[in-house]
């Protein structure tokens, strides 16, 4: 499985568990910020950092937001500002996937809400929306319908 990253300056990438780890310059137990929590993973914005140096695609100016989507389509919404201790787990402790979450977990200890923490990311989207950067968190499941559903008629 794979992870797809879309960012106006890079592009659409997509990576596996391990290519997106080893990205990351640092790599600890989640324990160090999340209690209750075990597994390895990496910070977010030094992830962000080191991803953008090698894709020598300097944006100029920082993020405003990050949207994430699990595979159960549930998504969140989360300010730049909120992601100072927002990690990702990736792996267990012994180096296999994820049991819970796979292919990859997003925890923001100190952000707005617990529903932040996102299980089972497939998409991450990097925006740099000025408008987009006063809004607040938000999350939720999609709600997606088709058109064959829209024409089904009720029973």
């Amino acid at each position: 499985m794979t992870i797809e990253i879309a960012d106006e300056y890079v592009g659409r990438v997509r990576y596996t568990v391990s290519e997106l780890a080893a990205i990351a310059p640092r790599r600890f137990p989640v324990q160090e910020r999340v209690n209750g929590v075990t597994g390895k993973a990496f910070d977010w914005l030094t992830w962000y950092e080191a991803w953008v140096r090698a894709q020598q695609a300097e944006p100029g100016r920082t993020p405003t937001r990050l949207e994430v989507e699990g595979a159960d389509e549930f998504q969140a919404g989360i300010p730049w500002s909120e992601l100072k201790q927002a990690l990702v787990l990736y792996e267990q402790e012994d180096g296999s996937p994820l049991a819970k979450g796979y292919p990859i977990r997003l925890y923001v200890p100190d952000g707005s809400s617990e529903c932040l923490n996102v299980k089972s990311v497939v998409r991450i989207r990097i925006l740099y929306d000025e408008e987009a950067a006063e809004k607040s968190a938000t999350y939720g499941f999609k709600n997606t319908i088709t058109p064959e559903q829209l024409l089904k008629p009720r029973s």
